[in-house]
């Protein structure tokens, strides 16, 4: 078995991470860019990455054509076998493994049914064996570089090199565009135009959702449909748009061949620190934003004291107590913030946090598969509102509904829900998009509130139109 040794140099000037991704990993093939383009508690950190060098590899699966090793069993042996002394003064969890996402149809691999298949993989994995990190709140930046025990660095060199001329000299790149403010999209940008089922067909569902609650199915379904529309742009500048527009705190943008993930998520699945403590921080509840400040407290404040927004939200954490409860040291489980709201450039959101410590031997992993699908994109109880799901929705979810993020060489993980996110691929963009169903819903309101999410990444698109 190959020995590990993590080289991390830590540079005296801050980064640019657009400019610093666009010049180191640009024009790889396969490259990440976890992407805190919003700061705000608990993210802190981006990391940008590719899989290039000796040590770079891509983890793939599809739930139809595995038969014995599953994707977490892959990552859980390629972590173990990859551990790593710490550098000197670098934070564990920046001891990154891999970097990808998980897709909502691995919810076949803890026995949920799967009616529907994605044509993308239901997984993919980066190694991060040469990569940077920033650390927006301490103002600090890593180059870091796995190698074999005894290997020198190859790459460390010339990152910082470079990193320096972005710094200090003209730069290699053109400045980042912009942020463009929020509009409305053109008329043939519509997210109602382009949806995979119609207006009628997702208000039918909504009352069928009702149906299923009334008859105690299930506590909450949520419901979800699919923008679906052409796109040949250039993925990269559309993700810059993105961010300007409608920063995150877990944005990201994944290369992974001819398939392009641009994110805007502001929901962390679930989180695992050094110490052995998993945090999940569900959001269910969401208004849109006004112009108008005096109007937009009023919004705010409606969300806050909405009691189906409150509904929808402590049924999720009851959820995610359940969930973590299988992992987690008893007693150790608490709520440290409920109904918190939390406001993006184009909605207010309700979000709470569930936090626990792991058991010991309980890896970061394992955690994530028993939490996983993220419980605020199926419902309650899970697998029986998913088996509702799966028959009302008419695809594949995909990439959307599940997690992205990083597991990390020293235990740690950080996951994000897929949400406000857009899937580039063989010239089409997709984004899904849905809400909570609960007794009190509204089925015209849930489909406004399923086209206001829709709306949000088609807004970088309309930017690139105008060309602004």
């Amino acid at each position: 078995m190959t020995s590990w040794t993590l080289h991390a140099r830590e540079l005296d000037h801050p980064v640019d991470t657009e400019r610093a991704f666009a010049n180191l990993f640009g024009a790889s093939r396969w490259a990440f860019w976890l992407d805190s383009s919003l700061v705000a508690a608990p993210a802190r950190y981006s990391l940008l990455g590719d899989t290039s060098g000796p040590y770079g590899e891509v983890l793939t699966a599809r739930v139809r054509e595995d038969h014995a090793e599953t994707i977490f069993d892959q990552l859980e042996r390629r972590l173990a076998e990859r551990q790593v002394d710490l550098p000197p003064g670098l934070p564990p969890e920046l001891a990154c493994g891999y970097v990808g996402y998980l897709g909502y149809e691995l919810k076949a691999y803890d026995g949920a049914a799967t009616r529907h298949h994605a044509d993308l993989p239901d997984a993919v994995w980066l190694a991060a064996t040469r990569y940077v990190v920033v650390d927006h709140v301490g103002g600090r930046t890593w180059v870091l570089e796995l190698t074999a025990r005894g290997e020198r660095p190859t790459w460390i060199e010339a990152a910082t090199d470079r990193l320096r001329d972005l710094t200090h000299g003209p730069g290699l790149a053109a400045p980042p565009a912009p942020p463009t403010p929020p509009s409305d999209p053109p008329g043939d940008l519509d997210p109602e135009r382009w949806l995979v089922r119609s207006r009628d067909r997702y208000l039918r569902d909504v009352e069928s959702c009702l149906a299923r609650l009334r008859a105690g199915e299930s506590y909450e379904i949520c419901l979800t449909n699919t923008v679906d529309l052409p796109y040949t742009g250039d993925p990269f500048p559309l993700y810059r748009r993105l961010r300007g527009i409608n920063p995150a705190p877990y944005a990201a943008y994944l290369r992974l061949g001819d398939a392009h993930v641009l994110s805007a998520s502001p929901e962390r699945f679930l989180s695992v620190d050094a110490e052995g403590y998993a945090e999940s921080r569900p959001i269910k509840g969401t208004a849109a934003r006004d112009d108008d400040p005096g109007r937009d407290g009023v919004l705010r404040k409606e969300l806050l004291t909405s009691t189906k927004a409150q509904a929808e939200n402590l049924m999720i954490v009851d959820l995610l107590r359940n969930d973590l409860g299988r992992v987690c040291e008893p007693g150790t489980i608490s709520v440290p913030a409920f109904l918190a709201v939390e406001s993006y450039a184009t909605v207010h959101t309700l979000v709470s946090t569930v936090r626990g410590r792991l058991r010991d031997g309980v890896s970061a992993v394992r955690a994530a598969r028993a939490c996983f699908p993220p419980g605020s994109m199926t419902g309650a109880p899970k697998l029986r509102t998913m088996e509702i799901l799966d028959g009302l929705e008419t695809r594949a979810r995909g990439i959307y509904s599940g997690a992205l993020g990083f597991f990390g060489l020293r235990g740690t993980a950080d996951l994000s829900v897929v949400i406000r996110t857009a899937v580039l691929h063989r010239g089409r963009l997709t984004i899904g998009a849905g809400g909570a169903i609960v007794l009190d819903s509204d089925p015209v309101e849930e489909y406004d509130e399923m086209v206001l999410k829709a709306a949000v990444p088609l807004r970088a698109v309309a930017a690139e139109r105008r060309g602004t």
